[in-house]
């Protein structure tokens, strides 16, 4: 199944981009999952997790930190959600780890994870805020991710804080009535 198609309307918040995951998605139920996680290309490309954006929270390879990767808009495949920006956006300004936008395939995922490196993963959107991944079927094999993680719980409390006017976001992202 193909969820968006570069310079399609993947990257449009419109009814065509959820009716197509509609059967998808009641497979993946069936077979006792709970979303799909979107691929794109024979490089099996990561672009979102159901309806939400994507994120991973990676150990790099060199052992030099982390980094929060989220696969690039530049395709025109992947909804530029307000959530996906203001976690982009509070991650740079907390600055304890890069927050970057790159493609990830499946491939170093599954690498990432059974090297130790796959910290965590979640999904992001309006309704959800964030959503944490504990588990990925790729290729016949299910691939286990801590859930939920640290940054997953931190982003939700912090989200909803701001949404809810507990703390204070950063300038310009509330308005008070």
């Amino acid at each position: 199944y193909v969820r968006a198609w570069p310079g399609g309307i993947g990257a449009s918040k419109v009814g065509g981009n959820y009716a197509a995951t509609m059967k998808p998605g009641a497979e993946a139920n069936r077979a006792g999952y709970q979303q799909i996680l979107w691929l794109f290309g024979e490089d099996r490309e990561v672009t979102e997790v159901g309806s939400m954006n994507v994120f991973f929270m990676l150990e790099r390879e060199d052992g030099s930190g982390r980094e929060l990767v989220t696969p690039p808009l530049s395709r025109g495949d992947i909804l530029p959600g307000v959530t996906r920006r203001s976690i982009l956006d509070l991650t740079q300004e907390w600055g304890e780890f890069d927050a970057v936008e790159r493609s990830i395939t499946m491939p170093e995922v599954r690498r990432a994870a059974h090297e130790g490196r796959l910290v965590e993963a979640f999904g992001a959107g309006t309704a959800a805020v964030v959503t944490p991944i504990s588990c990925i079927r790729f290729e016949g094999e299910d691939i286990e991710v801590k859930a939920t993680g640290e940054l997953t719980k931190r982003l939700f409390a912090h989200l909803t804080g701001i949404q809810y006017g507990k703390i204070k976001g950063p300038d310009g992202w509330s308005v008070k009535l």
